[in-house]
C-alpha cells in the first residue's frame, strides 16, 4: 500500500514523494478510505478528481473552478458570486473552515479570486475578494490568514461611513511565498516572489521580491 501511495502522491504532486515509515498501517488504510469517499463527492458535485469533504457549501457552482486534485477540507465555504469568480489552480490544498466571499453587496458585485497551482492554506481563512485578489504557484499559508481587498470611504464628515460606498485596488502576492499563521492582508496590498511572511503581520503596500516582512503594519525585516 505505502508504495501504492507513494506513487499515487508522486503523480499528482509532480514531485519526489516518500510517506514517513512510522505511519501506522491502519492510520493509512483509513486514510486512504476518506480520499476516496471525498474523491467521489469532488466527482459528483464538481463533476472532476477533487477531494471533497463533507459539510462544504458551494455558492454560485457555476463560477467556481478548482483544478484536479486539489482537497477543500470540511465547512468550506465558496461563494462564487463576481466578475471573475473562484478560480483555483491544481492541487491545492485548502483548510477546513476556510470562506471564500467574491462580492460584499448584491448591489456591486466584486472581481473575485485567481489562485494558481500547488497553493495551500491552512484552517479558518478567509478571502474576501470584492476588490479583487491574485495568488501565484507554489503560495504556502498558515492558519487563519485573512484578505480584504476593499475599504469603506470616510472622508465626507456629513454622511455616515456606511454610506460612503467603498474603494477597491485589490491584493496580489506572486509566487513562492510563505506566509505564516494569522497575517492580514488589506486592500492594496502586493507581495513579490519569493517573499515570507511573518505570523501576525498586517499587511498593506508593495514589497519587493526575496525579502522576509513583519510587523503591524508590516515592513521589510531582512533580505532572503
Amino acid at each position: 500500500m505505502r508504495k501504492v501511495l507513494n506513487f499515487v502522491a508522486r503523480y499528482i504532486k509532480d514531485e519526489n514523494f516518500e510517506l514517513d515509515e512510522r505511519i501506522p498501517f491502519f492510520y493509512l488504510v483509513f486514510y486512504v478510505i476518506g480520499l476516496f469517499v471525498r474523491l467521489l463527492r469532488g466527482l459528483l458535485y464538481l463533476r472532476k478528481p477533487i477531494f471533497l469533504s463533507r459539510r462544504c457549501a458551494l455558492k454560485a457552482v457555476m463560477k467556481i473552478s478548482i483544478g484536479e486534485y486539489s482537497k477543500i477540507g470540511e465547512h468550506c465555504y465558496f461563494d462564487g458570486l463576481s466578475s471573475g469568480g473562484i478560480k483555483i489552480g491544481r492541487n491545492a490544498s485548502i483548510g477546513p473552515y476556510t470562506r471564500i466571499e467574491c462580492s460584499g453587496s448584491m448591489r456591486d458585485i466584486g472581481k473575485g479570486i485567481e489562485v494558481g497551482d500547488n497553493f495551500g492554506v491552512g484552517a479558518y481563512a478567509f478571502f474576501g475578494c470584492a476588490g479583487g485578489v491574485v495568488i501565484g504557484d507554489d503560495v504556502i499559508m498558515g492558519q487563519y490568514v485573512s484578505f480584504h481587498s476593499e475599504n469603506h470611504n470616510y472622508s465626507n464628515a456629513d454622511k455616515k461611513i456606511k454610506d460612503q460606498g467603498v474603494s477597491r485596488r485589490g491584493i496580489v502576492i506572486g509566487s513562492d511565498v510563505w506566509v505564516g499563521a494569522k497575517v492580514t492582508f488589506l486592500d492594496g496590498a502586493s507581495v513579490s516572489n519569493r517573499t515570507i511572511i511573518a505570523a501576525g503581520a498586517v499587511v498593506v503596500g508593495e514589497f519587493p521580491p526575496g525579502v522576509v516582512i513583519g510587523g503591524v503594519p508590516a515592513k521589510v525585516i531582512k533580505k532572503i
